[in-house]
């Protein structure tokens, strides 16, 4: 009997897992995008420093970060996220978890950080910091506390919306400490009529200009919103014994969306 892999706290997840809704027959696309954030966190792994990728929510950022490391370093890369506003104690916690350190977390901060900081000396480690638009300013500075220290061998990639960049921005010590400033945009429509036709099968056969106009009333060139409406689409084509999209289909999807499309 074969026995299952031990799936650690705070590791990457599978792939299906990056697509939006576990969307079934979605399929990773070669964007412009993915590849630039690949080789700006390549980059960033060689040099052992910072880097910052924001931008709106369904852009790819989150996709992007865990395809790039799946591929550069998977043993080597621990997540955390928030979805709160978190203290630096809340940091503290959630790398004790994705570290997997033994033990109960120290009750005194130097001390947890004393642990932190030993466990992040042992090996190279790329700590991604998801929904970073939550962190605050001691947050960051938190973070930077971590990778300042000359015993720790980290890279951190901080992943989140607009907020994130514009905190960092505006303090100089953390901003002069990041590596590389990334922003993801919506997909312009030339990349639209390239990337959704191999991004599901739905759409293969489907006629750019009908593409096109689905991209205008609905997806505005976001990533999310366009597996959102592939999801409805496939769904009620199976509900309805049939096998192409068309303007039929379309208006019942936007209907669901709540859109005026």
């Amino acid at each position: 009997m074969t026995t299952a892999p031990a799936v650690r706290p705070g590791m990457l997840p599978p792939e299906r897992a990056d697509h939006y809704l576990n969307l079934a027959g979605a399929r990773v696309v070669g964007t412009e995008a993915l590849r630039t954030t690949r080789d700006n966190i390549h980059a960033t792994l060689e040099a052992r420093a910072m880097m910052v990728l924001s931008g709106a929510a369904g852009n790819g950022k989150s996709f992007s970060v865990n395809a790039a490391l799946r591929h550069l370093a998977p043993r080597h890369t621990y997540r955390v996220a928030f979805r709160a506003r978190p203290t630096p104690r809340d940091i503290r916690h959630e790398l004790f978890r994705a570290l997997a350190l033994p033990g109960e977390p120290p009750l005194r901060p130097i001390e947890f950080d004393t642990v932190l900081k030993d466990a992040l000396a042992r090996s190279f480690h790329v700590l991604v910091c998801d929904e970073a638009q939550w962190l605050s300013r001691e947050c960051f500075e938190y973070w930077r506390y971590l990778w300042d220290d000359s015993a720790t061998d980290i890279a951190v990639v901080f992943a989140g919306g607009d907020g994130c960049a514009k905190v960092l921005r505006r303090e100089p010590m953390l901003a002069s400490r990041v590596f590389i400033w990334q922003q993801a945009l919506p997909l312009t429509l030339p990349e639209i009529l390239t990337t959704i036709p191999e991004f599901h099968p739905l759409w293969s056969d489907v006629d750019a200009d009908l593409i096109a106009l689905v991209d205008k009333q609905a997806a505005h060139g976001n990533f999310r919103a366009w597996a959102r409406i592939t999801k409805h689409a496939a769904d009620g084509l199976t509900a309805q014994g049939r096998t192409h999209v068309d303007e039929h289909l379309l208006r019942q999807v936007y209907n669901r969306l709540g859109t005026g499309a």
